[in-house]
Formats: structure tokens, sequence, C-alpha cells
């Protein structure tokens, strides 16, 4: 398989759906980092053919305005586009050359366009850790909680988590403001999340 697949329409998971949490973990604001995680055009194309972007992104934005009203840090994980075969390595025998670098693919859409206080990081494999300065930029500015949206759940997003988790960051998944290739996937990363590394959410019970 190579490049994204097509990708079916689906609800996005409710409360009713999510699986039970094990940690009695709660959001501190002034200790959390909210990473919108790989919400590039390039990614989002197949969901936006799917009429599956509008509940994501308004999501995402909800989150993102009350973290900004709360002190929480906003981050972002983006792709470089255009690497080399060396760069991609490995990701390319699944997923094909991957993105340009041309806004049309690289630019993180503009409903969500970082803000000049966000931390950017530089996305080279499925999770934000690899290669990037997250965990030392986290424990720099005491944070030692992680909060995950965007895309894709069952890849980067719970890749993302797993490694959070193994660097003792209470780490939280927001069911509804991450998306994936089916809904099967997407119950399935949220349940294997909340088993073994987080604590999976609704957008609700953040912005409320």
């Amino acid at each position: 398989m190579t490049g994204i697949p097509a990708i079916s329409a689906y609800t996005l998971p409710a409360s009713g759906q999510l699986p039970r949490n094990i940690p009695r973990w709660t959001i501190d604001p002034a200790r959390a980092v909210f990473l919108i995680h790989d919400m590039q055009r390039y990614f989002l194309r197949p969901l936006r053919e799917a009429g599956l972007d509008a509940p994501l992104i308004d999501n995402l934005r909800a989150i993102r305005d009350y973290a900004l009203d709360h002190d929480m840090q906003v981050a972002y994980t983006a792709q470089p586009g255009g690497m080399s075969r060396d760069e991609r390595g490995l990701l390319r025998d699944f997923w094909g050359d991957g993105m340009q670098v041309a806004p049309e693919d690289r630019a993180v859409i503009e409903e969500l366009a970082p803000e000049d206080r966000d931390w950017v990081f530089k996305k080279w494999r499925y999770s934000a850790f690899w290669r990037s300065d997250l965990q030392a930029r986290m424990r720099a500015h005491g944070r030692d909680q992680l909060v995950i949206g965007g895309v894709y759940a069952h890849i980067g997003i719970l890749t993302t988590a797993l490694e959070s988790f193994s660097h003792d960051i209470e780490t939280f998944v927001v069911a509804d403001a991450t998306a994936d290739f089916s809904l099967e996937r997407h119950l399935m990363a949220l349940e294997h999340a909340a088993r073994c590394c987080a604590v999976v959410l609704t957008t609700a019970e953040i912005v409320q």
C-alpha cells in the first residue's frame, strides 16, 4: 500500500463509544501542552473528500481557543515535505514518496494556522518525539501533560501517545478531535490508548 487510502464518511466517536479509562488524570492547563498533530493540507485532503474535516476542525479550534485562554501551551507537528530517500526511510515502503514542499501539501490548514507563541516541531516519523526536542522543551517549561488531537488516530497519534507515556508524561487523546481511515480503526486506536498509555476524552470534557 502506498499513499493515504480513500476514506468513507463516518461520525466522530461520541462519549458513549469511548473505552473505560484506567488512570484518573485530569488536565491542568498550567502543566499541559495541546499538540495539534499533522493537520497539514496533504493529510486533510482525504478527510475533506469524505466530509470529515469540518467537525474535526471545529473541535480542534475549540480546544485551541480554550488553551489560549487558560495558559495551555499549543504545539504543532508538520512534516517537512520533499524528503530524500534517506530522510523518508521505510516510510516510503508503506506510504510512497509522501507530501511535497509546496504549500498545497505542506501548509497547516488555514483554520488552524500556528501563531507566534505556538511551538512547531518538524515531523520525521510516526512519533512527534522522534528527532524533535518536544520532550526537552516540555521539561524546560514545566509541562508534564500532553493532550493530543489531529490525524491519524491509529498511526501517528497512537504512536506519539505511547512514547509520551514512556517519558512519564500524563497523556490525553481527544476522541472527537482526532480522525482516522475508518470508524473501526479510530475506535481501535482509542481502545489501545485507554488500555495502555492515555486517558481518552471528548472535546466537551476539556472546554466545559
